[in-house]
């Protein structure tokens, strides 16, 4: 077999299985981060999740409530894209996680980074990290309407010109 052919095979594969990996994978990340918030001093992120939460909605949620809320929430979205069910909903429940998410950098900068804007603490690089989560989220997205990723570049073409068009 030639590298050319290999190579073919390779790429094909990652196309064929890409997507479905991401999107399993990412899912295990938010059910694995949920489960861990059900138990007390089990997250590393629980306190700054619960003040974040406390702050943005002006003291209105206590972590007894906030927590538990998060869990269920980081939970359904691991489940939702694990199983691929419920995707737009799973993606909108991510979007408005990730949003929440990102806010301590801005109320709590004093522990999230060591020098603003370019040295984050663990705390901010654990925020920050979310880029490629928030990323993950916009390639699953773009299939839900059936969309899927190609390793041939001719299709590529083809699809690049139908939307030029549009």
């Amino acid at each position: 077999m030639t590298f050319q052919k290999i190579d073919a095979l390779i790429t094909h594969t990652m196309a064929k299985y890409g997507i479905l990996l991401l999107r399993v994978s990412v899912g295990i990340v938010f059910l694995w981060f949920g489960v861990l918030k059900f138990f007390p001093s089990f997250s590393p992120a629980e306190d700054l999740a619960a003040r974040t939460i406390s702050t943005l909605t002006f003291g209105a949620v206590e972590a007894s409530v906030s927590l538990p809320i998060l869990a269920v929430w980081e939970v359904l979205i691991g489940l939702g894209l694990i199983s691929g069910r419920f995707m737009r909903a799973t993606l909108l429940l991510l979007a408005v996680q990730m949003l929440g998410t990102i806010t301590p950098l801005f109320l709590f900068p004093a522990e999230t980074w060591t020098r603003f804007p370019i040295a984050p603490t663990l705390e901010g690089q654990y925020i920050i990290k979310n880029l490629v989560l928030v990323s993950a989220a916009i390639v699953i997205g773009a299939t839900v309407r059936g969309g899927d990723m190609v390793a041939d570049a001719d299709l590529v073409n083809v699809a690049k010109k139908r939307y030029q068009e549009a």
